[in-house]
Formats: C-alpha cells, sequence, structure tokens
C-alpha cells in the first residue's frame, strides 16, 4: 500500500511541476543556506587555527604595560625589557626551549632603484626556533655576528621578492635607510596572519646591531618564550611572570606592568569567536527553512481544495482517512526531501567555489549534511501534518457536492 501511495503522490507532483518546483525553491535556498553557512564557517575556523599554528608551537608572548585599552589600561609609561631579563628567563626558568629577545621599527629597505617599505626587527637565533621558521635559503646568524651587531640581515619571503624578483639575494648588500647591511639568508614563506599582517614582510637583523646602529638604545620590547611541553605551559607562564615582577621591583599587591599571552589562548579566543559566528549564521539560515515549511503547507492546502472531489471519490469507494491522509503526507514529504537533496549539492558547489575565492580550506562536515537533510524531511512531515489531516476528515458528500 505504501508504494502505491508513494507513486500516487508522485503522479501528483509531477501534474504540477511549476508549482511543485516554485515549492520546492524555499528547501533548497534553506538547505543550501546552511551548509554554505557552516563550511565556510569551519573553513574559516581552521585557517585561523593554521595561522596561530604558523607563529609558533606552545609560544609566548610577553610584552610591557596592561595589553588592555581604555580607563585604567595600558601604561605608556611601562619600561622596557632589557637583554638582561631574556637571559634571566634561560636561565633560571625550568622547562623553556627558547628565548628571543626582539625589538623592531618601520624602515625604507633599498637595493638599487628598488625600494620597500617594512620593518626591521632586531632578535637572535632563538627567534627561528620559538616561532618555527626555517631559513629557505642561506643561513642564520653567526655567534660572532650576533656579539658583534654585524651588519647582516635574513630576508622575509615578501621583501626578497620585492627587491630582487626571481634573483637570489644572498650575499648581495641592501641599504636599510642609510645603513648597509648584506644580506646571508631568505626566510621560507609563512603568507599572511589571522591578523590581515604580512608574515613574511619583515626584515631579520642581530639585536645588537638594531640597538647600536638603529634604535640608538637597548629596549627590548617583545620576548619570545618557547615552552619544551604544552602541558607545562600554565606552569611556565607563571614562573616567568613571578622572575620578570622580582627582576622590575614589582610589590606586593601592585598590579604587572607587563603582560603574557600564550598561542593557546589566542587559538581558543579567536576559533570560540568563529564557532560562536558560524552556529549563528547557520541558524539565521535555517529559518529559510522554516519559511520553505510554510510554503509547503500553503502549496498543500491549495492542492487539497483542488481536488477535494478527487477526494470525496476516493473515500466514497472505501478509501480509509488513514491512507489519503498517507497520500498527501507522502506528497509534502516528497517535496521537501527533494528539495534537500537539491540544496545539498547546491551548498557544496558554492562552498567549494566560495571558500576557494577566499582562500578558506575546503572542508565538508558530514554531520552537517545529514541533519540539514533530516530537519528538512522533518519540515515535510510538520507542515504537512495539517494539509494531509485536513483531506482525510473531508466528509464525502459533501466532498462529491464541492464545485
Amino acid at each position: 500500500m505504501f508504494w502505491e501511495t508513494f507513486f500516487l503522490a508522485l503522479r501528483s507532483i509531477r501534474r504540477n511541476a511549476m508549482r511543485s518546483a516554485l515549492t520546492i525553491l524555499g528547501i533548497v535556498i534553506g538547505v543550501a543556506a546552511v551548509i554554505i553557512m557552516v563550511t565556510i564557517g569551519g573553513g574559516a575556523t581552521a585557517q585561523v587555527t593554521h595561522e596561530i599554528s604558523s607563529l609558533g608551537t606552545n609560544l609566548m608572548h610577553v610584552m610591557p604595560g596592561q595589553g588592555r585599552h581604555g580607563p585604567g589600561g595600558a601604561r605608556s609609561s611601562a619600561p622596557m625589557f632589557e637583554m638582561a631579563d631574556a637571559e634571566a628567563i634561560a636561565r633560571e626558568i625550568a622547562g623553556i626551549e627558547a628565548v628571543a629577545p626582539s625589538s623592531s621599527q618601520s624602515v625604507q629597505a633599498i637595493n638599487g632603484n628598488l625600494n620597500w617599505a617594512t620593518s626591521v626587527m632586531g632578535t637572535t637565533n632563538g627567534f627561528f626556533q620559538v616561532r618555527d621558521w626555517a631559513i629557505a635559503r642561506g643561513r642564520l646568524f653567526t655567534g660572532a655576528e650576533l656579539r658583534a651587531g654585524k651588519s647582516v640581515c635574513v630576508l622575509g619571503a615578501k621583501v626578497a621578492e620585492e627587491l630582487f624578483g626571481g634573483q637570489d639575494p644572498v650575499g648581495e648588500w641592501i641599504r636599510l635607510k642609510t645603513l648597509s647591511c648584506q644580506v646571508i639568508g631568505v626566510l621560507s614563506a609563512k603568507g599572511q596572519s589571522s591578523f590581515g599582517r604580512d608574515q613574511d614582510d619583515i626584515i631579520l637583523v642581530p639585536i645588537r646591531m638594531f640597538h647600536r646602529r638603529m634604535a640608538g638604545n637597548t629596549d627590548v620590547s617583545t620576548l619570545f618564550v618557547s615552552v619544551n611541553n604544552a602541558t607545562e605551559m600554565n606552569a611556565v607562564k607563571e614562573r616567568v611572570g613571578m622572575l620578570l615582577r622580582e627582576r622590575r621591583k614589582i610589590l606586593s599587591g601592585k598590579e604587572d606592568d607587563f603582560h603574557v599571552l600564550d598561542t593557546r589562548e589566542l587559538m581558543t579566543a579567536l576559533t570560540g569567536t568563529t564557532r560562536v559566528l558560524t552556529s549563528l549564521l547557520g541558524a539565521v539560515a535555517a529559518v529559510s527553512l522554516l519559511v520553505g515549511g510554510i510554503g509547503i503547507m500553503n502549496i498543500m492546502l491549495v492542492s487539497v481544495t483542488e481536488r477535494t472531489r478527487e477526494i470525496g471519490i476516493r473515500l466514497a469507494i472505501g478509501a480509509l482517512e488513514n491512507e489519503v491522509l498517507l497520500q498527501f503526507l507522502v506528497e509534502a514529504v516528497a517535496i521537501s526531501c527533494f528539495g534537500g537533496l537539491v540544496g545539498i549539492v547546491l551548498g557544496l558547489v558554492v562552498s567549494a567555489v566560495g571558500t576557494g575565492l577566499l582562500g578558506l580550506p575546503f572542508l565538508v562536515d558530514p554531520s552537517i549534511i545529514v541533519q540539514a537533510f533530516a530537519f528538512s524531511a522533518a519540515i515535510g512531515v510538520v507542515f504537512g501534518y495539517f494539509p494531509a489531516r485536513k483531506a482525510a476528515r473531508l466528509d464525502p458528500i459533501d466532498a462529491l457536492r464541492y464545485e
């Protein structure tokens, strides 16, 4: 009986193909919108996670000031760190893999008639370790170059491209403002960070050279600290804070004049935000499924009215109410399920194109596809039941009299 009812429902849908197609459209748009929003949101979350990981593994950033804004926030008077602070952390804190002091400023890099505005960072070889950043060509700084503050530099991939094009810059000389500097290496490309900054747009120099010949002071603006084991991150973070409070002579009960940010906190905050936005967009898109369900109910009610005499004849010759109910319910579910299938295909195609254009990974969550299809089927049951019940409860005599 079910298959007979099913094929009867399909014939009724095919008899009004245009109206059925327009009814299905609401479900198609709803399912596709949910899949598109969730897939693009998932790709954005994965991209954020990857980009934060590119900053370095088990990494802490230690910076002067409180790291917040507004009344009572960051204090511009907070003293900078010193090289001795980095040395003390590396020497006295257990669980540390590497420490890299750094300071930076914007400069104009010049090679012949080519120039490029970029950022120069003074640091040590520890920077390559804490940031997990490999050298694509050339070499790192030698111990002698670091101690003497030699005029040597390592270029980011973007700077190397802008100043040298396709040529190998290793061994060549460039000018940083008026200071000549020999290129000894080129960093591997990392791309943009989650904050929109091009990580490859940078030049690294020995920090002693930066202090003496560029900054004119011995300030260290950031301490990069890499931890051996992620499970020790909180303990190391606490020990670093205690050591810096002691070295900066901060009295008990007084607020720190520095802040420590680890990449796990940053990753948790950013991925949490993208997941919330993805859920919100998915919920908004799901509203269109409800609109599509209302469209199904409206069309099914019209269908019941148009087919009143047909229903009356079926009831008069012995059809049961449950059979009539099942026929109209199957029609509604068939419409919504077909719309769900088309919406899934459309959603996946648009998601693939959208993530490609946005430069995001295309990651399909099978559970979302199953949920979207199940929801579309449920829409057919919920919104098709009332018209089906109305058809099943028609009085045969009144239905046969209907004009």
